[in-house]
């Protein structure tokens, strides 16, 4: 009997370990802007991103893909001139930064490395190259090149 038992629980923790979820998933990051026509513009046309319906429909949110059921919300009324550190950032991968680079330059939006260096590149020791540029509110933003 306990042998059975024993399969049995066994078996229990196999079928609860291949079929569990997780308990937390990250859905969405929000942000509170000054310009909502402004960020909304930035998002979609600098970093291209896919703009998804939002609910509200009270011209004061925008949202947008930035994953498999992953969305920033950008949301309009915050105070002109608020400071952000760039160690407070997000990140997004492209498959290659100099494409980017590139569109920035079409933007005139400036750039600089992790040790902030004006135009340039950082090249991490794991050989991914990143760099830094920051949105119409100034929130950070890092991209680079990194193949997960």
């Amino acid at each position: 009997m306990k042998k059975i038992i024993g399969i049995f629980c066994i078996g229990l923790l196999y079928a609860t370990s291949v079929t569990a979820q997780p308990v937390i998933t990250f859905n969405h990051l929000a942000i509170y802007v000054n310009n909502l026509q402004k960020s909304t513009e930035f998002y979609k046309n600098v970093l291209q991103l896919e703009e998804v319906p939002e609910p509200f429909k009270d011209q004061k949110h925008a949202w947008f893909k930035m994953a498999d059921r992953i969305t920033l919300h950008v949301i309009q009324g915050a105070e002109k001139n608020v400071k952000h550190y760039r160690s407070d950032h997000f990140c997004f991968s492209v498959p290659s930064l100099q494409p980017f680079i590139e569109r920035l330059s079409r933007y005139k939006i400036s750039y600089v490395s992790a040790s902030d260096e004006p135009m340039k590149v950082t090249t991490r020791v794991d050989g991914v190259h990143q760099i830094y540029l920051q949105d119409p509110d100034g929130y950070w933003i890092e991209m680079n090149d990194a193949r997960q």
